[in-house]
């Protein structure tokens, strides 16, 4: 499955450094606001220490990651909703996504201009926060207006629909974003369409100074108010990743050491984004390839086979199945099924963390 998340913000956060270094692309991160009209979009693969063990043993082909697709769009300003810096069209390009990485400024610098003139990460938040709300707000509104006709007709269908638009519409009005909004999986179904922004799951990112990756207090700030919204936080500093995205790996890691850190910000940053979506991996081997493949947790081998290949779904007859762990060490899937640690499991297993599976079917 593509994971998308989008990197939302106000102006002159360092979004854009952030996008640059996720994806070592060179887009301009220039000081002034709207300096990205058209939203940047970057491929980054997810950094898997078991694929690249499962990899040095089987040693295919070729090695296929899974990948995050993120977009970068201009930073939302106050009237977003009603169009203010391009808002509505900014805004349009968020709601194609499945997460919102909400990207707040920690760090001081009078050389980078602030929008509003001060330093208030929560401030800036409940900002983005309110442009989101209200953007929806029109949505439903609109959605409402047409449920209200159809619902004349007394249709159970047409009636439940609009009495979730009231609701929703309600809660919104109310300032609670849908993420927040307990609904049933008919009712979620029903809104799908809307592609309604606060419906989506946030992970806040602080950005902060170079120097101030431990203690600093705007970045507790977000994480307190991260925790009393149910949200994670990452702590980066968007000009150390901008740094080590144009290292080689010797250099990076050198960097890293000098810095104290085990591993750049952006791993964790993915990470989280599979947390955010409850996402599980698996893992396929073969001669040609070896390949990480990304599904919703609690997913079943059969939906899992259909994330390869329909012929795959189709003609499931059973899923040749060993845990990660237990494949590296016993040097492979001949090594494991001598050890008793490979199994067969049915359609109906629950694919688990790191599994490794090989998919027999009926062409």
């Amino acid at each position: 499955m593509g994971i998308k998340c989008g990197i939302v913000g106000l102006p002159n956060v360092g979004k854009s450094t952030l996008f640059n270094a996720l994806t070592a692309a060179e887009i301009p991160a220039d000081n002034y606001p709207f300096c990205t009209i058209d939203p940047n979009i970057g491929i980054v693969s997810v950094p898997d220490s078991r694929l690249e063990a499962i990899a040095e043993i089987v040693k295919p082909g070729r090695v296929v990651p899974s990948v995050i697709e993120f977009v970068d769009v201009a930073g939302l300003v106050a009237g977003a909703s009603r169009g203010e810096g391009l808002g509505n069209r900014f805004l349009a390009h968020v709601r194609e996504t499945d997460a919102i990485v909400h990207l707040v400024r920690c760090f001081e610098n009078d050389d980078v201009t602030h929008v509003s003139g001060r330093i208030d990460p929560i401030g800036d938040i409940e900002l983005i926060e309110t442009e989101l709300l209200l953007a929806d707000l029109q949505t439903v509104e609109t959605s409402l207006l047409k449920a209200e006709r159809n619902a004349k007709t007394n249709d159970k269908h047409d009636v439940a629909h609009r009495d979730l638009l009231r609701t929703v519409r309600d809660a919104l009005a109310a300032g609670q974003p849908l993420r927040d909004l307990a609904s049933s999986a008919p009712e979620r179904e029903m809104l799908r369409e809307l592609h309604l922004i606060t419906a989506k799951p946030v992970m806040y990112i602080a950005n902060v100074a170079e120097h101030e990756l431990h203690g600093n207090a705007l970045a507790e700030l977000v994480i307190e108010y991260a925790h009393q919204h149910g949200a994670q936080t990452v702590v980066v500093s968007a000009a150390i990743e901008a740094e080590l995205a144009q290292l080689s790996t010797e250099e990076a890691a050198e960097f890293l050491a000098e810095l104290g850190l085990a591993e750049p910000g952006l791993h964790r940053v993915i990470r989280a984004a599979y947390r955010l979506l409850a996402l599980s991996t698996f893992y396929t081997t073969g001669a040609k390839e070896v390949r990480a493949w990304t599904l919703p947790r609690g997913a079943t081998a059969f939906e899992a086979a259909g994330a390869i290949h329909t012929d795959f779904q189709r003609g499931f007859i059973r899923a040749e199945v060993v845990a990660c762990d237990s494949f590296v060490r016993y040097g492979g899937e001949h090594g494991a099924r001598e050890a008793g640690e490979l199994r067969l499991e049915g359609k109906s297993y629950v694919v688990r963390e790191s599994d490794v599976i090989r998919f027999r079917f009926n062409v």
